[in-house]
């Protein structure tokens, strides 16, 4: 199951403005003060997380639970069911009822996190306690918790997404497995797709970009795209990965019917987190989306059998088969706290002990977060699930780079994929330098 609504999916815009408004005013002072304390002694710290489905709050209980067993003079109050919007007033006014330590959902958040100040660098308490973060995370969980060398977050299990798609569909239509390359993915998607009067009895694959996890970022990942220029302009109209992924979605809307058609038919179909979602009931034969959709798929017990595979890669980077887009959930310590090193202890525990990131994970059924973890025997999943443990570890997987205005780049990306897929924009290489523009202004704007 997801982490609730996992964590790219639910930055909407006005989400995005909201959390950023806090974050610009979350300056904190001097991210290493407040930790002089002594964790040896007996003291009380305070944990906000955003867990809120019964099962996860239960996890997220054994968790603490373990910790305050292996530190028993250091006690955990516990607060759960906490938006970005909540944490970000608590990291900016702090006092006694702030939070010591606090996990996000949202990595988009974290270039604004940490150049804030709002949360502690912890590159000095990895070092302190002789922990390399590059060798024991994978490397864009690395990526997305830190941001211009300040590690203020962590990972704390993460999501990978994947391919699924319909066995019994692509046994029908003569297609021995799952597509390796874009140019198999778009041959498979026509050949799955059957019409029925002006719609579909069954489409290969819903490309739209509001096809709910089909966003920009996760298209972009498998062409490994640069989002920045080393001087921190905007990559988007330089990298020829950008077009190619733009291309490579107007293709896939034009094939299967186009924008208006596919736009109709989408607007028939089930809630993307019940049990009526559109791959579930068979109306749709391939789906991008994250790990916790395999859960929710068998829960919906479709009368056909579930494949999960990687996503497909352009044709020449088929030797790259296997890597995906990656996030998760984060951690971080408060500025504010007057408790960093018992806050660290818990930090610590969470995200770098084996067996605990790997308790946390079959409880939470997502991703581990450590390179240790996703090699456990300790691990309980389904086989299929190792497809996504394969993808997290991959070296060639991406993620999207943090930024100080957080995710706001993301979403003119995404608004100018809307303009383009409905061909009310017709000039990509035009529209991806007037889009660049406008990150870059952005950006300056927040800086």
């Amino acid at each position: 199951m997801p982490r609730a609504i996992p964590g790219v999916v639910r930055n909407t815009a006005f989400a995005l403005t909201a959390s950023l408004a806090l974050l610009t005013t979350a300056c904190t002072g001097q991210t290493g003060s407040g930790a002089d304390d002594d964790p040896s002694k007996e003291t009380t710290i305070t944990f906000w997380h955003a867990w809120s489905a019964p099962s996860e709050v239960k996890a997220v209980t054994s968790l603490i639970a373990g910790f305050e067993k292996a530190h028993p003079a250091i006690h955990v109050d516990v607060v759960g069911n906490m938006t970005d919007d909540k944490i970000n007033q608590a990291l900016r006014t702090g006092g006694d009822k702030a939070p010591d330590v606090i996990s996000s959902f949202t990595t988009n958040n974290v270039g604004k996190f940490c150049s804030s100040g709002a949360l502690v660098d912890l590159n000095p308490f990895f070092k302190k306690s002789g922990i390399d973060p590059e060798t024991t995370f994978p490397k864009a969980m690395n990526e997305y918790t830190q941001y211009d060398g300040n590690r203020c977050t962590v990972p704390l299990l993460g999501d990978a997404y994947g391919l699924y798609y319909n066995k019994t569909a692509f046994e029908k239509a003569g297609i021995t497995g799952p597509p390796k390359t874009w140019t198999e993915f778009e041959a498979d998607a026509k050949k799955l797709t059957v019409p029925r009067g002006d719609g579909y009895r069954q489409l290969g694959f819903m490309p739209n970009y509001h096809g709910w996890e089909s966003t920009t970022e996760h298209y972009f990942a498998q062409f490994s795209p640069t989002y920045f220029a080393a001087d921190g302009t905007s990559n988007l109209a330089e990298d020829p990965a950008f077009q190619a992924g733009f291309e490579l979605q107007k293709r896939l809307v034009d094939a299967l019917g186009g924008f208006q058609k596919l736009e109709r038919f989408r607007a028939t179909l089930g809630d993307e987190w019940g049990p009526k979602h559109p791959f579930h009931t068979g109306q749709v034969a391939m789906q991008l989306d994250g790990e916790w959709r395999l859960g929710m798929a068998e829960e919906a017990d479709p009368d056909f059998e579930v494949g999960v595979a990687p996503l497909p890669v352009p044709d020449d980077q088929a030797d790259q088969y296997g890597k995906g887009y990656i996030t998760g959930t984060i951690a971080g310590i408060a500025a504010t706290s007057k408790k960093q090193n018992a806050a660290w202890e818990l930090v610590k525990y969470m995200t770098t002990d084996t067996d605990a990131v790997v308790g946390f994970a079959n409880a939470i059924h997502n991703v581990p977060s450590t390179l240790a973890a996703l090699r456990s025997p300790e691990l309980t999943y389904d086989p299929r699930f190792k497809t996504f443990l394969d993808i997290a570890a991959n070296p060639h997987s991406t993620t999207t780079p943090p930024s100080i205005n957080g995710g706001v780049y993301l979403v003119t990306i995404q608004q100018f994929g809307y303009a383009y897929e409905s061909g009310r924009t017709t000039d990509l290489k035009a529209g991806l330098r007037k889009t660049a523009a406008q990150i870059d202004t952005d950006i300056e704007q927040a800086k």
